[in-house]
């Protein structure tokens, strides 16, 4: 989903996966997952990689070419606030229930509430399908952009 991307910000960069890993506070082991893609980033890391380099989320994960998204906000922590009334306005607006949305997502009804209660952060998966199925921006959805729909979905 995002491994070519960040391995190419980083190597643009001159920095080594330790850098990068320093700077999330992980480990280089960790990083070295998610860069090969044998998992996924959690979304605060996401987040973190994304301030760092000054690029979208958008961009980052094949959601859009373009680096920079329309009036981005810089984040420094993920509100999970924000993302919670964002996940209902998404939800409401394609007339979904807890159950269809939850079925789609293959998880239960009652995650799907931790996550818009704002008990949970969403995981990063859930949130990049959603992205993808209703052309969201990620970075709108973690208030890093204003803008709403994707302008070009990267095929």
């Amino acid at each position: 989903m995002y491994k070519q991307r960040i391995r190419d910000l980083r190597e643009d960069s001159d920095l080594y996966q330790k850098d990068i890993a320093d700077k999330l506070k992980v480990t280089q082991q960790s990083y070295s997952l998610w860069e090969i893609g044998v998992e996924i980033i959690p979304l605060k890391h996401l987040n973190t990689l994304c301030n760092f380099y000054d690029v979208s989320m958008d961009y980052v994960l094949y959601l859009s070419n373009e680096k920079k998204p329309y009036n981005i906000n810089n984040v420094v922590e993920l509100d999970k606030n924000v993302i919670k009334q964002k996940l209902k306005e998404v939800r409401h607006d394609n007339n979904l229930t807890f159950r269809e949305l939850a079925d789609e997502l293959n998880t239960t009804a009652s995650t799907l509430h931790a996550y818009e209660s704002g008990k949970t952060l969403i995981l990063t998966s859930f949130l990049y399908q959603i992205c993808e199925k209703y052309n969201i921006s990620m970075d709108w959805f973690c208030g890093r952009s204003d803008k709403k729909y994707l302008s070009k979905v990267h095929s």
